[in-house]
């Protein structure tokens, strides 16, 4: 069962990685002219399938990595930042702020390199990468 949720906890950590980097895609399409369904894929991207892995990531790790504190807290890492990723967007109805809002962007750095570290620690715990088995954080 565990290496069945690690493998769980691997996929939604990827899903994330790569939905990041389609999420840039789209939020730049919108800013360069492509129109409204670019902002639309955007936001459909991280509130119907980044943010939902995040969970899911944090959810396997409990079972995959019981009792590895440290290593289930980074995994929670990960959706309290992204959860925090979200609400930095600016609101439609008041966009002001610019400022504070432009964390959206640089917060979703932040995911992606957090996503890739638990991908590629799931990678070695899978045998997926040559070497050996992290020991517990």
């Amino acid at each position: 069962m565990k290496r069945a949720l690690l493998w769980i906890n691997f996929v939604a950590a990827s899903v994330v990685v790569v939905g990041v980097f389609l999420q840039a895609y789209f939020i730049t399409a919108y800013v360069a002219g492509a129109g409204d369904s670019a902002l639309d894929a955007h936001s459909i991207m991280g509130f119907a399938v980044i943010h939902p892995s995040e969970l899911i990531v944090f959810l396997t790790a409990l079972g995959a990595f019981w009792k590895r504190w440290g290593w289930i807290g980074f995994n929670f890492f990960l959706f309290v930042l992204g959860t925090a990723q979200i609400f930095l967007a600016p609101p439609e109805e008041d966009p002001a702020n610019g400022w504070i809002h432009g964390l959206h962007g640089l917060f979703a750095l932040f995911v992606l390199v957090v996503a890739a570290i638990i991908v590629h620690r799931d990678m070695k715990e899978l045998g997926l990468r040559g070497g050996k088995t992290p020991t517990a954080i």
